[in-house]
């Protein structure tokens, strides 16, 4: 008896949980997008590789996506594309290295 009131219990509650889902609207976005109204026609180039990156696997096979990740690779790695100044050296530490020490065996008892 108290199985079959349980299961009843617990088919009522779901249906209201759905109809309660149900009837929800959806909220507006916390967030903003990345991409900015007018960025398509600074860089097409921008355009066509956030396409390419949408459409999924059929990206490799498109030839659009491939001339485009193409230029993307010539443009990254052409000779003026890097900073001509050298990035600063790493600072030194200020503890010195520690030297190893090799560990004594214990004593047998």
């Amino acid at each position: 008896m108290f199985a079959r009131l349980g299961a009843i219990v617990f088919i009522a509650v779901a249906v209201t949980a759905t109809a309660v889902e149900m009837t929800r609207h959806e909220d507006a976005p916390i967030y903003r997008s990345v991409d900015r109204p007018g960025d398509e026609a600074a860089d097409p180039l921008r355009a066509e590789l956030i396409r390419c990156a949408g459409i999924g696997e059929a990206g490799p096979r498109d030839p659009s996506c491939l001339r485009a990740w193409a230029e993307n690779r010539r443009r990254f790695l052409a000779p003026g594309s890097r900073p001509a100044e050298r990035l600063p050296d790493a600072p030194q530490s200020p503890h010195p290295t520690a030297t190893a020490v090799p560990l004594q065996p214990e004593e047998v008892r």
